[in-house]
């Protein structure tokens, strides 16, 4: 069975006008569907809610604010743009355990990703991840 639902769907121009809180929708799900990929994929045996308390570490708003702080030299002006409407954008829901500047720069770091997914990214994906995974674990280990 392929899962082709959406290859060839949005062109890059297609997406570059789809609301930027559709995109962050979007990005949301695939950063989390990553981040517990890569999570079950490093700890097989690991009891669920531990998983779960790792990829919190990973999603939640201030971790996200601070990856899309040092990725944002590897974003294309596109992506930069995208990533500013998503910040810039009115969401009408207030964050519960981050600051709304943490806030809304998540929304952008999500923006950025569903922009990515949504116009089958895949290799910009895989290195935006590779380098979200380089910088969580040298905080880890450091801690």
């Amino acid at each position: 069975m392929e899962f082709d639902l959406l290859e060839g769907k949005f062109t890059i121009e297609e997406a570059r006008v789809l609301n930027p809180l559709a995109l962050a929708f979007i990005g949301d799900a695939v950063y989390e569907v990553f981040v517990r990929s890569y999570l079950i994929d490093k700890n097989r045996d690991m009891h669920v809610n531990k998983l779960h308390k790792n990829a919190v570490s990973f999603v939640k708003a201030h971790a996200q604010s601070e990856f899309i702080k040092n990725i944002q030299c590897y974003l294309s002006e596109d992506e930069i743009s995208i990533f500013k409407r998503g910040r810039n954008a009115k969401s009408g829901s207030t964050p519960k355990n981050a600051s709304i500047q943490e806030y809304r720069m998540a929304t952008g770091f999500e923006a950025v990703i569903g922009f990515l997914y949504l116009t089958d990214q895949k290799r910009k994906l895989n290195q935006i991840f590779h380098i979200i995974l380089d910088i969580y674990n040298n905080e880890h280990v450091e801690n």
